[in-house]
């Protein structure tokens, strides 16, 4: 245990001690680029379009690749301006115009098309997604393929990004900026057009009366994501922009049913994985390697140069934050739901116990009162019983004290009354009434009990001829 620690507190000092300023612009970038992200990948989520994302990630690679292609035959063709103390200048304020002009047109084209195939084609929306986002990826990789060499297009970095070399150690990195001024728009367009986006997601037929066009704010909403892949493109890259649309928006949907707070909450989770996955990628790989620093392999290779994609421990990062929500969120965790079924499934356990004592009392004889070797379940409603003194032993049998004799009158009360409700209002066989009525008894609270029977003109007998009591 003390060589545990000794090895995090060594691993945290030697990260302290070589953190640099690219390290800071690293972060700061990745942030960027995962909160511009998490904005639109919200309603992706909530709108069940989070294959749509991932779409869209994928098919704005040929409209990248054909506005960098078109830019470069312009400044091949002496149409871009040069200036002669900086020659990559225009050149690539005109890229970067290109290219969001082309992630929009095909983040539009995209929806249309796809709304084409799923109409043409009789099919339902996922397989129309997948043929047109599929189509539309091979076409831009195979672009790449076929262009790389005349106009050095890295297949790499357009796949997962260049985060490690943003910084050129004078200015603000450009991505920074582009990611930064990404975020700002879209950060603005979900405040301005909040209400707007709230109800086309949750009920387009509703937006449509209201005069809102849900058609054209869901072409919006995929122009809007395109358009941010393309600010995260340089940054994370092409395919792993996917994680940061969704899997930040997905984890801050297991911890809130509100929008705006799920919109914070996600560009919050956004930030820490950017910088948690920065950390990850330069602190883990030493600290795994550390044993084997001895092994041929790594022969003269020093274990604490090594490291990871930062872009890469970034959508790990925001994994294991989803992982974590997803068992211990307050109201959605997996933990949680286990646990509310588990005292449901008590609760149930001991009122069924104590209407069978009730039972037992009722008819004068002894049954079993379970049915083979008690559950666990049946263990734990025993003894919550117990200790709230409405069950008592008795020469070696339970009984049921004062409190629960009242406790069991009211589930009885309500079991016979729904009885008697099912043969009055619906054609249901006499040896059929018990086993719902079984159910429905343990959800039937004073009030309900009291409209039962009111509705049956306060009977005083169930359909089998047994005594309903009062409360």
């Amino acid at each position: 245990m003390l060589a545990s620690t000794d090895i995090l507190t060594a691993s945290f000092s030697s990260l302290i001690d070589g953190w640099f300023e690219l390290d800071t612009w690293i972060v700061v970038t990745a942030a960027l680029a995962a909160m511009a992200c998490a904005i639109p990948g919200s309603f992706l989520v909530l709108r069940r379009q989070s294959m749509m994302g991932d779409a869209l990630t994928h098919t704005v690679l040929p409209g990248i690749v054909a506005a960098f292609l078109l830019s470069h035959h312009l400044k091949s063709s002496g149409w871009i301006p040069v200036d002669p103390d900086d020659p990559h200048k225009a050149y690539d304020a005109t890229t970067y115009t290109f290219m969001f002009i082309g992630a929009l047109l095909t983040g539009v084209l995209t929806a249309i098309l796809t709304e084409w195939v799923r109409r043409r084609g009789a099919v339902e929306n996922s397989a129309a997604l997948g043929v047109v986002y599929t189509s539309l990826f091979a076409i831009g990789l195979l672009t790449i393929r076929l262009a790389a060499d005349s106009v050095h297009i890295d297949p790499d970095c357009v796949l997962y990004g260049n985060l490690e070399s943003v910084w050129d150690g004078n200015q603000t990195p450009r991505a920074a900026w582009i990611s930064g001024g990404c975020l700002f728009v879209n950060i603005a367009l979900a405040s301005c057009f909040f209400k707007e986006l709230r109800i086309s997601t949750f009920d387009p037929a509703l937006a449509t009366t209201l005069g809102i066009h849900a058609t054209l704010i869901d072409y919006a909403l995929m122009a809007v994501t395109a358009a941010t892949a393309v600010a995260a493109f340089e940054s994370v890259g092409n395919i792993l922009v996917i994680a940061m649309l969704i899997v930040p928006a997905a984890t801050a949907h297991l911890l809130t049913d509100r929008l705006w707070v799920m919109l914070i909450l996600s560009t919050i989770i956004a930030a820490v994985s950017a910088a948690l996955g920065h950390v990850m990628a330069i602190s883990l790989p030493p600290m795994l390697m550390a044993p084997f620093a001895e092994h041929p392999l790594l022969s003269g290779v020093p274990v604490e140069s090594l490291d990871a994609s930062t872009s890469g421990m970034m959508a790990a990062s925001a994994g294991a934050m989803f992982v974590a929500a997803l068992l211990l969120a307050p109201r959605h965790g997996l933990f949680v739901r286990i646990g509310h079924r588990f005292r449901l499934a008590i609760r149930i356990s001991a009122e069924d116990l104590l209407a069978t004592l009730y039972r037992q009392d009722e008819s004068s004889r002894d049954p079993t009162v379970f049915n083979g070797r008690p559950t666990l379940v049946q263990r734990f409603a025993t003894w919550l019983l117990r200790r709230q003194r409405l069950v008592g032993d008795s020469s070696g049998r339970l009984e049921l004290t004062e409190p629960g004799r009242h406790a069991a009158r009211k589930l009885i009360r309500a079991h016979r009354l729904w009885e008697s409700y099912m043969a009055r209002h619906f054609d249901v066989p006499a040896d059929h009434l018990h086993e719902t009525a079984h159910k429905v008894e343990h959800f039937l609270d004073p009030e309900l009990r009291d409209r039962l029977a009111q509705e049956l003109d306060t009977p005083d007998t169930d359909p089998h001829g047994r005594e309903i009591p009062e409360d």
